[in-house]
């Protein structure tokens, strides 16, 4: 029996559509009939371009009947969080303040999909701004975890993971600031790739904290995000930070052979509070790893413990300068019946911004005051840098660093009572995006509730190819396999 159009790998469906076995229009109208049928439980999509879909599908099918070379993601539909700028398509990150926007342009890695021959399926959703663990911070609506729908989806890709897990769209793109594309990926039994700082560009995404935040690839196998970061990777001159180094073949990567691997394991992550049931994965994913030739080496991280602090200092700062731009003049909807140009400004950003982003916002602007700026601001971007020095010693010794990606799976909604709550649930992902380098979560087992674990893979700047060669492998000994989400139809 064949697989069900929706549980097709990324690259399965593109090779199907070069074989001329499916055709791309037929692609798109069962995913758009599925999403109609499953979304109005699940709540993922935030804007559905089924016209726009379906233009795309006959180029496709008319280029491959004229036998023109096809993209490498011909024909596979995609869907996008709604951080990523998206011409004729609504983006609002999640937030009322940008309700209604309609985009003029694509940001780059929309671009490389489009040119890829990649079918946008739509906008997901997100905590507003990507500020949040649970896509509970959205201001439109909450979306549900399909492994179990009184769970979240983990955040603030939320959308991008529910919709990948439950057969919604071939892949997603997301963005990760703090653990954005892993921790739900985590949650939702995906895989999760946040790149290199700079590996991808950022033009053309939202910005929530520009020295931070990353897009990377949600999808339901390792290839699969190996091949979708191919695509969008490269230098981009309109992204400053982007950076100029060769892309290299990341699907080549995909050997199976971990031997002579050396897995750094620091004790600082299996430390504290730790579900029994997460910790119980990885001991079997290290076990794994050793039976195929890896060799497991203790290292120490010191300043981890630290990373928690330093994030809630440098994510907000950068936040408060970046979401100045949203006055209701320059950016963002202008609110009603203002009587002043102060009382505009108070009036669009009030109702325009969520509750979390109004706190951000304020714990941002306190650090960066004149006075306080060395006190906080300063000593976190020195904790920073102590935590980069960690992990470049830590790579002298070893190739790739498991952890956890998150402490427990995905928990009940409303269970998080406070900020510093739902903080504390990042502990484990948010150094990664302090220190630039690439991270991954990889699906490694279930909870005795059935939910999904990950393994969190981290790696020497630009060497994203031994982090997928090593997901790769551990997605193949302890991955979830064929199991599928219990919470959506199959």
């Amino acid at each position: 029996m064949s697989e069900p159009t929706q549980w097709l790998s990324v690259v399965e469906t593109a090779a199907k559509v070069a074989s001329g076995e499916l055709t791309a229009a037929r692609i798109v109208d069962h995913y758009l009939a599925r999403i109609a049928n499953v979304d109005r439980e699940l709540g993922a999509y935030l804007a559905v371009s089924s016209d726009e879909a379906r233009k795309a599908a006959q180029e496709v099918d008319k280029a491959r009947a004229a036998n023109q070379p096809l993209g490498p993601l011909a024909g596979v539909p995609i869907a996008l969080k709604d951080m990523l700028v998206t011409k004729g398509i609504a983006t609002t990150a999640g937030s009322k303040i940008l309700e209604g926007w309609i985009p003029p342009y694509d940001g780059t890695v929309v671009e490389k999909l489009r040119a890829a021959g990649a079918i946008i399926l739509g906008k997901v959703n997100c905590d507003e701004f990507g500020m949040g663990s649970s896509t509970e911070r959205s201001a439109y609506k909450k979306t549900k975890n399909p492994w179990d729908t009184a769970r979240v989806p983990g955040g603030s890709s939320g959308g991008s993971s529910a919709a990948v897990a439950a057969g919604l769209c071939a892949a997603s793109l997301g963005t990760d600031t703090g653990g954005s594309v892993r921790q739900p990926a985590a949650f939702c039994g995906c895989v999760g790739f946040k790149p290199t700082y700079g590996r991808v560009s950022r033009w053309g995404v939202v910005a929530f904290a520009s020295s931070l935040d990353q897009v990377g690839p949600l999808t339901r196998s390792v290839r699969d995000a190996a091949l979708m970061l191919e695509v969008i990777a490269g230098l981009d001159p309109r992204d400053s930070t982007s950076l100029d180094a060769p892309v290299p073949k990341y699907t080549d990567a995909l050997t199976g052979d971990v031997r002579g691997l050396r897995v750094g394991i620091p004790h600082e992550y299996y430390e504290g509070t730790i579900d029994d049931d997460v910790r119980a994965a990885l001991e079997k994913t290290k076990q794994a790893l050793v039976e195929r030739g890896a060799i497991l080496v203790e290292i120490s991280l010191p300043n981890t413990t630290h990373s928690l602090a330093a994030y809630y200092i440098v994510a907000p700062a950068e936040a408060s300068s970046n979401l100045a731009r949203y006055d209701g003049i320059r950016f963002g909807k202008a609110a009603a019946g203002a009587k002043n140009l102060y009382d505009l400004y108070v009036k669009s950003r009030g109702q325009g911004f969520g509750p979390e982003v109004k706190r951000r916002i304020m714990l941002g602007t306190y650090a960066l005051r004149s006075g306080y700026y060395d006190a906080y601001y300063k000593k976190a971007q020195q904790i920073r840098t102590l935590i980069k020095r960690d992990f470049d010693k830590a790579f002298q010794h070893v190739d790739v660093i498991l952890t956890p990606t998150t402490p427990t799976a995905a928990f009940r909604f409303n269970a998080k009572a406070s900020p510093l709550e739902m903080y504390l649930g990042d502990v484990f992902t948010l150094s990664c995006n302090l220190a630039g380098i690439p991270g991954m979560s990889v699906p490694c087992g279930l909870t005795r509730e059935g939910l999904p674990i990950g393994a969190q893979l981290l790696g020497k700047p630009l060497d994203e190819a031994t982090l997928l060669r090593t997901g790769a492998v551990i997605e193949a000994a302890v991955g979830l396999g064929a199991r599928r989400p219990g919470g959506v139809p199959a």
